[in-house]
């Protein structure tokens, strides 16, 4: 199962077990420039969101879209909140990539502000951010733990019991 070298001026050579390999003309020893990404997860209620952060220029989107494309102003200002929080500096220099999915339309927006916030306090590594986070809300930076009671038998729901009637 050996590959024939090919003579196309030495730009494929032949690796163990038939591989082919394109010869690169960088140095092997040489890494690109890595930029430095910070991956955060965030769950409220059923909702979970994934937020990764990098250097950038301010661009925020959620799913693939633009933040500026959520139509519904209330879950935008809760998704933005600790954009408002923060300097300008620092909001103008990150690019913020949330994917977030499961739960309804509150419960991911309010997963979004968590990822958001948790992402950018492990970005800047600030311990005054997450103090100001936590002050302005413990659940920006602190997972929320609560979640749906399960249904019991003997009842409609959690708690309620089916109703007796006697006539």
């Amino acid at each position: 199962m050996a590959v024939k070298k090919e003579q196309n001026e030495g730009k494929k050579t032949t690796l163990s077990k038939g591989k082919v390999a394109k010869a690169s003309a960088k140095p092997q020893n040489v890494h690109p420039k890595k930029t430095e990404v910070v991956v955060v997860r965030s769950k409220r209620k059923e909702a979970v969101a994934r937020a990764s952060i990098r250097k950038g220029t301010g661009i925020v989107r959620i799913n693939a879209m633009n933040m500026s494309s959520v139509d519904n102003p209330y879950t935008k200002t809760i998704m933005s909140e600790p954009l408002t929080m923060i300097d300008d500096a620092l909001a103008k220099g990150v690019d913020i990539d949330v994917d977030v999915y499961g739960g309804g339309q509150m419960g991911q927006a309010q997963a979004v502000r968590s990822a958001i916030a948790r992402a950018l306090v492990a970005f800047t590594n600030d311990s005054k951010l997450r103090e100001e986070f936590h002050k302005r809300d413990k659940f920006l930076v602190v997972e929320d733990s609560r979640r749906v009671e399960p249904k019991k038998y003997k009842g409609p729901k959690a708690r309620a019991r089916f109703q007796k009637s006697y006539r």
